[in-house]
């Protein structure tokens, strides 16, 4: 029951339109200049809210620059000459999505440089783990052979018995080992 009234609940807010800031006063008489005013403040940032357009703001600031668009279109300006006054203005931080410039590159280009170079850090720890440490491992010795067999063996007997090999240095209790 729960599931079907979460399910009703996500298509009724699916239905709903989307709601906007824009008042009654601010809109245009031709329905051809409200569209392109209203398409042009979805690409224009509010200066308060900062993540939202000035289309879906309520700040005094958003209405301000949504009535700014709309004197604008109406007095014949294109939507690049628009943007461009708008940009003027206020500067490149008004745009959403900002322009692709010499300004602008370090912006655009650093999302994916980042993934690029997670990619390549990835890659050669994948490959390091796969390939070893790269260190060179020498034979052991003899006497090496000797004394790892002794430590690994389950009698401490055979340790102690071991020349090579301290009782001592085994259990960490020799003369430069930290009493506990």
């Amino acid at each position: 029951m729960r599931r079907m009234m979460a399910a009703i609940f996500a298509l009724v807010l699916l239905g709903l339109p989307a709601v906007h800031a824009v008042q009654p006063d601010e809109i245009m008489a031709d329905p051809a200049k409200e569209a392109r005013a209203r398409e042009l403040s979805r690409e224009l940032r509010c200066m308060v809210c900062q993540n939202q357009s000035i289309d879906d703001s309520e700040a005094p600031l958003a209405r301000d620059l949504r009535l700014l668009v709309r004197e604008r279109i109406s007095a014949g300006d294109s939507n690049s000459q628009v943007i461009d006054f708008l940009v003027a203005r206020y500067g490149e931080f008004v745009l959403l999505k900002p322009r692709f410039e010499r300004q602008t590159m370090l912006l655009w280009l650093l999302t994916p440089l980042a993934l690029i170079a997670g990619g390549l850090a990835l890659w050669l720890q994948i490959r390091r783990r796969a390939g070893g440490d790269g260190e060179v491992s020498l034979p052991l010795t003899p006497e090496e052979e000797a004394r790892l067999a002794a430590l690994m063996s389950d009698t401490p007997t055979a340790v102690a018995k071991d020349a090579s090999v301290r009782p001592d240095s085994i259990c960490g209790a020799g003369p430069g080992a930290s009493a506990r």
